[in-house]
């Protein structure tokens, strides 16, 4: 394993589980995620700068579909096999047919190492997945009958931090175009992979913190973990099919399906569903799937997208 990001989540992971005294200071985990999600933002925001608009309204609607479908089908297994009681199983279902900003970031930089291209616009698509997983896991709990603060759940889920800072992003990547980003690219875009680094060293403490919320449901939460990314990898793959992408616009998008979120959707769901149990989302997203996705997940989703994207006609 050569991937520096990758050896520093390994070493925060390490850190906790032998109990080190290593903790970075919450301001610091806070600045790095704002940098993240601004750097992802304008660089989308760059590439969409340099391309129309219209025909990407049928690829934004397409991914929504996806992270509605991802929903529906963890829902599906966590009550049918796994037997959870519906609110939780809707909340941990919200959390995987949403999306990692962070995953994202390990999958885009893990191509970048490798030379390998992708399309602008699924940094695009970043942004508009996180709002799927969030209103279809409300409706599954609560039901179109029954009483819900649907403006403090829209205010949670479009003008929450993670949003608003990738749609900001975007904004001024897009307004400002190449040649308005060179003053700022040495901040943005040279020290992004150290930021990331940093961002995955502390990611490691908290991973190593969730692994005691597997104390419930244990085995299932596991295995869960493991075969939804995949399951929600090959329907992410087949939607970059679909949608024409390229191999490396594919396997993001795959990654992006596989991914599940740690940010907005917890947010939203203490606001939404405050009855649910958040250490068995946190527990699955962050014990399970978030490790299996950078560590072995990619490298899976782009020799898959070979295989189906290359053999496409």
């Amino acid at each position: 394993m050569n991937d520096v990001v990758i050896l520093f989540f390994l070493l925060g992971l390490a850190a906790g589980l032998v109990r080190s005294e290593l903790k970075l200071p919450s301001s610091l985990y806070e600045t790095l995620s704002i940098f993240l999600l601004l750097t992802i933002g304008i660089k989308g925001g760059e590439g969409l700068a340099t391309q129309a608009l219209g025909p990407l309204l049928p690829q934004l609607g397409a991914v929504m579909l996806l992270g509605v479908a991802l929903t529906l089908i963890a829902f599906a297994i966590l009550r049918t096999v796994g037997r959870f009681p519906r609110t939780d199983a809707a909340s941990i279902a919200a959390h995987y047919g949403s999306v990692s900003v962070a995953t994202f970031a390990v999958g885009a930089n893990w191509l970048l190492a490798r030379g390998i291209s992708y399309e602008p616009q699924v940094a695009v698509f970043l942004t508009v997945m996180e709002v799927p997983g969030i209103m279809v896991g409300i409706l599954l709990a609560r039901g179109l009958g029954k009483k819900t603060d649907w403006k403090g759940l829209a205010h949670e889920t479009f003008l929450g931090k993670g949003v608003f800072l990738l749609m900001g992003g975007m904004a001024i990547g897009w307004a400002a175009g190449p040649e308005g980003l060179a003053p700022v690219k040495a901040l943005f875009y040279d020290l992004f992979k150290g930021a990331l680094a940093l961002f995955l060293l502390e990611m490691g403490l908290i991973v190593s913190s969730q692994l005691s919320g597997f104390r419930q449901r244990g085995v299932f939460m596991i295995a869960f973990g493991l075969l939804m990314p995949v399951l929600s990898a090959l329907l992410g793959l087949g939607c970059g099919v679909m949608l024409g992408l390229s191999v490396g616009g594919a396997t993001l998008l795959a990654t992006l399906a596989a991914s599940a979120s740690y940010i907005a959707v917890p947010a939203a769901m203490r606001l939404a569903l405050p009855e649910a149990n958040p250490t068995l989302s946190l527990a699955a997203v962050l014990g399970v799937s978030f490790p299996f996705n950078i560590l072995a997940g990619i490298p899976l989703y782009h020799w898959l997208a070979s295989q189906i994207v290359g053999a496409a006609p």
